[in-house]
């Protein structure tokens, strides 16, 4: 059998320019300056707890008020679900007395805690009953502070982590793969796994440190006849800041059954031919710089 039918999707890069205004330092930013002066390296889902002390209808404003609150101060956010590499802000309230105090607390993609900031109370009533408004207002008087956090802690990282800085080869996150039949979850993790290392990429498990992120889907389905199944694979490309830089879509059809044991060679074919569309992604992200994808002419076969 053959995957040969690949494509692959990649988004353009945005370049913003540089307006007339006096530039005094243009040229000479200091050491600190060159890893620091460019957009935020994260993204943040804000994700509302079972805490909350919230109706779902509210807790999903409140989400939504709070990542538009930090949209605001200019951090990237989203509210809901989370992608592999996202920081997640968590939202919770605890009752003191008759007010709510909202919490928030931040997590890395690993879900180690990054920090905690309290929120001003709120009258316990107001809270419940006081709804968009007061929700609002809560998200806006806490976005300030928490853009504030998220400041230090990014400069923190990106000063003190040598990868964070953009030295050495791109750092990808390898999520294991999902619903294949059989061993082929783990079959075509670890194939996918060799062939990206091959490419020249640090393949790594956990989100700390990586500039990219890969996932796997496998969706089988019906195929043209009881004989056959339909195959599809899709590996998706995102970027720390929360970017989907691109998909490879594989499609085909196979034997019924005959992928519910091991897949052996079958992901062997599957992580040849979908790994060099995933580096043709990050290269056009800029995630090779020049030369470098030179390894790939190495890659394993």
């Amino acid at each position: 059998m053959s995957f040969s039918r690949r494509a692959f999707l990649a988004a353009p890069l945005a370049l913003a320019a540089c307006g007339p205004l006096p530039q005094p330092f243009r040229g000479r930013p200091g050491e600190v300056a060159r890893r620091l002066a460019r957009p935020p390296g994260y993204r943040v889902a804000v994700m509302p707890g079972a805490g909350v002390l919230l109706t779902d209808g509210d807790a999903e404003t409140l989400s939504r008020a709070v990542a538009e609150a930090l949209a605001g101060q200019e951090i990237p956010a989203v509210s809901g679900e989370a992608l592999p590499l996202d920081w997640r802000l968590l939202l919770a309230a605890e009752r003191e007395g008759g007010n709510v105090v909202p919490r928030y607390a931040l997590r890395d993609a690993d879900g180690q805690a990054l920090g905690m900031l309290v929120g001003r109370p709120v009258a316990a009533r107001d809270w419940a009953e006081g709804g968009e408004a007061v929700l609002r207002r809560a998200a806006a008087e806490a976005a300030p502070n928490l853009a504030t956090l998220l400041a230090r802690i990014d400069a923190q990282r990106r000063t003190g982590d040598e990868r964070a800085t953009g030295s050495g080869p791109p750092v990808l996150r390898l999520i294991p793969v999902r619903g294949a039949p059989g061993d082929g979850n783990r079959s075509l993790t670890a194939r996918m796994r060799e062939r990206l290392a091959g490419f020249g990429f640090a393949v790594q498990d956990q989100a700390d440190g990586a500039q990219y992120a890969v996932s796997g889907q496998v969706t089988m389905a019906p195929g043209a006849s009881r004989a056959v199944q339909r195959v599809e694979i899709v590996w998706t490309v995102s970027r720390r800041d929360g970017q989907d830089l691109g998909r490879v879509l594989q499609l085909n059809e196979v034997p019924a059954g005959s992928l519910n044991g091991l897949w052996a060679d079958v992901a062997l074919v599957v992580a040849e031919e979908a790994s060099g569309g995933i580096r043709d992604v990050v290269m056009n992200a800029g995630g090779f710089a020049g030369p470098a994808a030179a390894p790939a002419a190495a890659a394993p076969r």
